[in-house]
């Protein structure tokens, strides 16, 4: 009698001990957070990485900037909320800027005199086709926003290659002048260049994020403070991006551009910083993360420079985003102990 006590003494303190730790484990779809980290903390963190771009694009860009980026912010909003409410009849999650992000982020990829309704449109098909037909936050395989921005460019070609001067605060909206911009001018060998000063501020023709490399610097460094996000992916981005547009410099110069153009102009800071960071879609060990981050660099370039389009960053992302399970699955961190 007292062995059997004895033999059910260990296997009653290991049923208790797995009792008390069962509360503890929670098992969910990414992203993971641990530790003091939250969606919530993360996502602020990013929308307060943007303010400098988008203070840059309120300046150059005026009322319009203002126009696209509210009406990007509140339609996701609400689609998400009403999506979550009614249709998947689950508990909202605009609580955790989710929504917001997304509409900034769609807000940064367009021109600053799109009309209305396509801006709302291209939030529909961020939040239900990009985000909440898989789920929502965590199962999306690709970027909402980059998704709605091409499904956009691809319904819209006019409307969204139609780019405003950037003339400061007091430009109308749908009646501001447009013009070329530098990727254009790039891809057809015409016009003159922006220089770096206007490189760096942001006074030069494009989507409301992408115009000013140094306020996009600002967030980035910003984020690697805060431990937001690493410098593995916007690094193998921009250094893949830098050395190949680099070898077709050195190769034929007249017809190529310096590879510090093309890491200033069009969307690459800005795809290269925020949206191929984006925790859901991205890889999640350094090694993948380098190897995610040359596969969009490297089509990035390749895109822009034999392809239709004179910017080839988003189409790139998305891409490499179908890649993430495969290099999650063979690019594996060592296992501890191993």
């Amino acid at each position: 009698m007292n062995n059997e006590q004895n033999n059910n003494q260990p296997q009653s303190a290991k049923a208790s001990l797995l009792g008390r730790l069962e509360g503890l484990f929670l098992i969910s779809p990414a992203p993971h957070i641990h530790g003091g980290d939250s969606v919530k903390k993360n996502m602020r963190d990013v929308l307060i990485a943007l303010v400098p771009a988008y203070l840059v694009a309120l300046y150059f860009f005026g009322q319009g900037a203002f126009i696209v980026t509210a009406t990007a912010v509140i339609s996701c909003v609400v689609f998400e909320y009403l999506i979550q409410r009614f249709m998947l009849k689950g508990k909202s999650t605009i609580g955790d800027y989710s929504a917001v992000l997304t509409g900034v982020l769609l807000a940064f990829n367009l021109p600053s005199n799109l009309p209305i309704w396509i801006i709302i449109l291209g939030s529909l098909f961020a939040i239900g086709v990009g985000k909440m037909s898989f789920g929502g936050l965590g199962n999306n395989p690709f970027n909402p926003a980059l998704l709605a921005r091409v499904f956009l460019l691809i319904s819209f070609p006019v409307q969204m290659t139609s780019w405003p001067r950037p003339l400061g605060w007091a430009t109308g909206y749908l009646d501001a002048e447009t013009g070329a911009t530098a990727l254009e001018k790039m891809q057809h060998h015409f016009g003159e260049m922006p220089n770096l000063m206007q490189l760096f501020s942001g006074e030069m023709g494009g989507s409301l994020g992408e115009v000013s490399a140094i306020a996009l610097l600002i967030g980035f460094a910003y984020m690697l403070i805060r431990k937001t996000i690493t410098w593995h992916i916007p690094v193998s981005v921009l250094g893949s991006a830098f050395i190949l547009t680099g070898i077709f410099y050195l190769i034929n110069p007249e017809m190529n551009v310096s590879p510090v153009l093309h890491i200033l102009t069009g969307g690459m800071l800005l795809g290269a910083i925020f949206m191929a960071t984006d925790y859901v879609t991205s890889p999640m060990s350094k090694a993948g993360m380098l190897i995610y981050g040359v596969g969009i660099g490297v089509i990035t370039v390749l895109i822009r420079k034999y392809g239709a389009y004179p910017e080839g960053i988003s189409f790139a992302i998305l891409i490499m985003n179908a890649f993430t399970p495969l290099i999650n699955r063979y690019v594996k961190p060592k296992r501890f102990g191993k």
